[in-house]
């Protein structure tokens, strides 16, 4: 089967490097729920065992446990059972015991096995769909293009440039010195790229595929076996992948244990011992900037990818489409509750207001027009609930109270709870705008949540020198500005690429700040504080293998 896989995959990965490096928009899995059937219901789930036939298994996680199983967001009880194991060295070792055959299986088979895992992904997206959808509280729409195609697709860029990257290096080369009237020096070498080791992926519970499947298929395409720990509330997304990687690994004749699930009981803390393994030498981790820094700090055996908290900035100059640019910002303030790690937080206005194509708009007519907008958006509960989705933890849900009682400031806009038909036991809650000004001390820290503040700022060059001292302190995965004025972009992109966050321009159709687009856009920096790497340049899958010479002579 494996030299068949790379015929069948062989057309695909072609066209996903080339647009890898043409950076136009291109992939293979439709976004559209309509090309892949009927959608599933979180009753499927209900009763289910994914125990994976796993070594070390001594248990379960999940229903028929003191502690319960997965609930969802919008209610229902998920009722999933999974493997528990105990002693980590037996995931370990089992990762470790299959690691040779697929490291002798070479870049392009690994590469060809990689889109087979992913081929199945896609054939299960509906699936995968309501996994994400009831862990996560994301919308329908979203939890299935987020956590399905686009989440393949960065799997997919993962795995090409992964690809692209070990075979930059011939695999064997002729070298000859001449020795003038004397024979030449002739000598037969070959290049080797060898993997790491072991990897760990540690989940998130908003985006357990979107941002798991990066590192997870990074690894594997590197030539690393992966234990895959998910989050205690988002294990169903990623047990799905690995039964599915398991089942095409067996097939494909390698060890199905070269991915391995290692969900954990309730406060177990089995991150923290996985992560300091010795055996362990990748880590992937998105989540709160506290244990990213305790990854940081203390998994020294290992390379260690985090993607933590930031508070991303925007700078309001000035604009030639008002209403464009307050629908996008309203549209981008409320998606899945502001619960994304690209979500704006800071919205920098001069305090002397705005110049616009409809004439000056003072700080307070914008504060007021956006409430507007917002308010009109989510106006209707079905509506808003679709865009919404539902407060994924307890957490995110006293900081949305704390913003309505106007603890963090003036509200210009109070939140207020939204009603789902379909799920009337979803915790639904529209966004909160708060009124801040520069003159009264520091900018709000990050907030995580559909929480917002409208920050008066002097002018705006006080308003680009702020966006700069927070991405260079606090950290951004994303930045934005609206301006007319040509110097006024030049300062903006200075401040950017000084501080080391993307920044987007005069956003006001159908692009927000949030999303990006794999295949073209990069996803974080690595340099600024909120993440070390990016999905997906080279520097995220370089370093997961070493590529060892053998030289003979000819």
């Amino acid at each position: 089967m494996a030299h068949e896989l790379i015929q069948r995959h062989q057309a695909t990965l072609e066209s996903a490097l080339a647009a890898f490096a043409a950076r136009d928009h291109w992939s293979p899995h439709p976004e559209s729920p309509r090309a892949y059937g009927e959608p599933v219901s979180v009753d499927a789930f209900q009763g289910r065992e994914l125990l994976l036939d796993q070594p070390g298994t001594d248990g379960r996680v999940g229903p028929g446990t003191e502690e319960g199983g997965e609930r969802s967001p919008y209610g229902p009880e998920l009722g999933v059972a999974y493997p528990h194991a105990s002693d980590p060295d037996a995931l370990t070792a089992a990762a470790r015991a299959a690691q040779p055959a697929w490291a002798q299986a070479g870049p392009l088979l690994r590469a060809a096995v990689c889109c087979e895992i992913l081929a199945r992904i896609n054939a299960r997206t509906p699936e995968l769909a309501a996994a994400v959808m009831h862990t996560t509280g994301q919308a329908f729409g979203m939890a299935f293009q987020a956590g399905g195609p686009h989440a393949q697709d960065r799997a997919l860029e993962a795995v090409v440039c992964a690809y692209a990257e070990q075979t930059r290096l011939p695999a064997t080369a002729q070298w000859t010195k001449p020795q003038g009237k004397r024979d030449p020096l002739r000598m037969v070498k070959e290049f080797v790229p060898v993997p790491r080791g072991v990897a760990l992926l540690i989940g998130c519970n908003t985006f357990p595929t979107w941002n798991g499947y990066p590192g997870l298929f990074a690894s594997l395409a590197t030539g690393n076996p992966v234990l895959v720990k998910p989050h205690p509330r988002a294990v169903l997304p990623l047990a799905l992948t690995v039964e599915t990687a398991r089942e095409v690994l067996a097939e494909a004749g390698f060890s199905p244990d070269l991915v391995l699930l290692a969900a954990e009981q309730p406060g177990e803390g089995l991150a923290k011992t996985l992560a300091l393994h010795p055996d362990v030498r990748i880590v992937d981790y998105t989540g709160s900037t506290a244990f990213g820094d305790w990854l940081e700090d203390n998994a020294r055996q290992a390379l260690v990818y985090t993607e933590k908290a930031g508070v991303n900035t925007i700078v309001v100059d000035s604009t030639d489409d008002y209403r464009g640019m307050l629908g996008n910002l309203a549209f981008s303030l409320s998606l899945y509750s502001g619960q994304m790690c690209t979500t704006p937080q800071n919205l920098l206005i001069p305090r002397t207001g705005i110049t616009t194509e409809a004439g000056p708009k003072s700080y307070d007519e914008v504060v007021t027009d956006l409430a507007d907008a917002i308010g009109q958006l989510l106006g209707d509960d079905s509506r808003a609930a679709a865009l919404l989705g539902a407060v994924v933890n307890p957490g995110v849900l006293e900081r949305v109270e704390r913003a309505e009682k106007g603890e963090y400031g003036e509200p210009a806009l109070a939140p207020r709870a939204v009603v789902s038909e379909e799920f009337p036991q979803a915790v639904i809650r529209t966004p909160a705008l708060i009124r801040r000004d520069a003159a009264d001390g520091a900018l709000p820290d990050e907030c995580f949540g559909p929480i917002a503040f409208a920050v008066a700022v002097d002018d705006t060059a006080q308003a680009v020198e702020l966006l700069r001292e927070t991405v260079r302190e606090r950290g951004a995965m994303t930045a934005a500005g609206y301006t007319t004025s040509p110097e006024v972009e030049a300062a903006v992109v200075d401040a950017c690429l000084d501080a080391g966050v993307s920044l987007s321009l005069n956003l006001t159709g159908q692009v927000y700040v949030n999303q990006t687009a794999a295949f073209s856009d990069l996803h974080g920096t690595g340099a600024n504080p909120a993440a070390n790497a990016a999905y997906c340049d080279a520097a995220f899958v370089a370093s997961r293998f070493r590529t060892i010479e053998i030289r003979r002579h000819n």
